[in-house]
């Protein structure tokens, strides 16, 4: 796959805005498909950080506390994104403590019902980015926590393209089967792009935040060969939750 020419890549913004937002986008009646646009995706995660950034500071400037104004910003991402990895986190840790086998393990995650595994899932998820926040809001510049939030939404997404390349899905239904084969170029414009957001908040930031998600990676690709003999949407989703928090942990480490 070649470069997206000029013409299509105003086509490929908006279909990763359809996919990882629930912002109304009218379509564009174009013949590419998600694969060709997740090069896209960490702008469409920067555009929820920055979004989540602005809600934090207006809490902020409306005199609540920094814990309201995170969960505030909290929410409001997820809002953003009609909870579309939360889900798949919870599924993917439904799956690994719900069955004995890859099949049956899978069959958990297909199944639309929440468990024990995916509820504690979901509170540490929230915890664990509310406290991030709640870190940069108290300390932070309102310069940073943009940046940081920008970077943290976008890098986890960049890193979704490069692992749906690298790991086979472990079915042959679902979002990940369906998206169909990822070129390098794809995967490569994403990585990129999630680096070079990151950058705005510091070199060390980025060195230690790209240390970090690449030790989520391949954790996750360890676990999904291992215990799932593949990758699913929801490995997917769950992967981008836990990098979004290694960056938020980062950033709450050093840039405050």
């Amino acid at each position: 796959m070649e470069l997206p020419r000029t013409s299509q890549v105003l086509t490929d913004i908006m279909a990763g805005l359809t996919f990882f937002t629930r912002i109304p986008l009218p379509a564009t009646g174009s013949d590419r498909n998600l694969a060709d646009a997740l090069w896209s995706a960490p702008l469409a995660g920067a555009l929820i950080g920055l979004a989540a950034g602005i809600l934090l500071l207006l809490a902020l400037a409306f005199g609540l506390p920094s814990a309201a104004a995170a969960a505030i910003a909290l929410g409001g991402a997820i809002l953003l994104t009609g909870a579309l990895h939360e889900d798949g986190a919870a599924d993917f840790a439904d799956g690994l403590g719900g069955g004995a086998t890859p099949d049956e393990r899978l069959r958990t995650m297909r199944d639309s019902r929440i468990g024990t595994y995916g509820t504690l899932a979901l509170i540490l998820s929230i915890l664990a980015r509310w406290s991030a926040l709640t870190a940069l809001a108290t300390f932070g510049e309102a310069g940073t926590i943009l940046l940081a939030l920008a970077g943290a939404h976008a890098a986890s997404r960049a890193v979704l393209p490069a692992f749906a390349e690298r790991v086979p899905p472990a079915s042959v239904v679902g979002l990940s089967a369906g998206i169909g084969p990822i070129e390098p170029t794809t995967v490569n414009l994403a990585l990129g792009l999630g680096a070079l957001l990151l950058l705005f908040s510091g070199l060390a930031f980025t060195l230690v935040s790209i240390l970090l998600l690449a030790a989520m990676f391949f954790l996750f690709e360890r676990l999904c060969r291992q215990m799932l003999g593949g990758q699913t949407g929801d490995v997917l989703g769950a992967l981008q939750q836990a990098s979004e928090i290694a960056v938020l942990f980062a950033a709450a480490a050093l840039l405050v």
